[in-house]
């Protein structure tokens, strides 16, 4: 089974612009995704899918410096891109990962991936229920549900957010949500990029580690002898899935 990370991203966000090419001490926002993603042993590959606009020529030019693979599409069909992202790569099982989620975590993304094989499920994620800190999101999918979801969407939030029609239609598929255990049950946390109080905030806890390899445990415990540093962008409201 070709298990394969899709992790979309573009240069114009609306909140904070080309916030994946910010950096953090030397390195992009983008490149803690990926290599940390880069870690998790259940990946075959890891496709940055992007959009035909020109700005984001650019992530084209990272892609190939990065040495991974892209695929440009559609910038508000992000279903599309999806979709024929996974099937230029032949992709068996689909993760989607946002490019906005520096701290994502390889072990609660192989522990997804896991349960989604083990469960024989459709869709398999962790925010079903929200349990996990905002920002180590992960959802699994086959190929084949992704296949009936772009062929069937058709409103633009299902098209844009890419798994609503999904978990709008519970009859149609099997899933299954993970749960977090333990210490990472903190789904009052905040640890996404999507404004510039976000982005300060991770970049306080990246400036306290020495070097890639810390859990979501490690930023917990950071956090919880720093409860200063969760006002930073205690205000943030995440954007709805809907659109208006």
């Amino acid at each position: 089974m070709n298990t394969i990370a899709i992790v979309q991203g573009r240069m114009g966000s609306t909140r904070l612009l080309g916030k994946i090419l910010k950096k953090i001490n030397d390195k992009f926002v983008l490149d803690y995704v990926i290599d940390r993603l880069r870690l998790s042993k259940e990946l075959d590959n890891i496709v940055l899918a992007t959009t035909t606009e020109k700005k984001d020529d650019i992530l084209e030019q990272y892609s190939s410096e990065k040495g991974i693979d892209y695929f440009r599409g559609s910038e508000e069909d992000v279903l599309s891109r999806y979709y024929h992202a996974a099937k230029k790569y032949k992709a068996d099982i689909i993760v989607r990962i946002t490019s906005d989620c520096p701290l994502i975590d390889p072990d609660i993304v192989g522990e997804v991936i896991r349960q989604h094989n083990a469960g024989n499920s459709d869709y398999t994620a962790n925010t079903i229920k929200r349990t996990f800190p905002r920002g180590l999101d992960v959802e699994v999918f086959n190929f084949d549900v992704l296949e009936i979801d772009y062929k069937n969407a058709t409103e633009k939030y299902q098209r844009e957010h890419v798994t609503p029609y999904i978990k709008e239609h519970p009859e149609k598929f099997k899933l299954k949500n993970v749960e977090a255990k333990g210490k990472v049950y903190r789904p009052d946390i905040r640890i996404t990029i999507d404004t510039i109080e976000d982005f300060e905030l991770i970049k306080k806890i990246i400036q306290n580690f020495r070097d890639l390899n810390f859990t979501s445990e490690e930023i917990i415990d950071f956090l919880d002898k720093n409860p200063d540093l969760l006002e930073i962008n205690k205000f943030i409201k995440q954007k709805s899935v809907r659109s208006n």
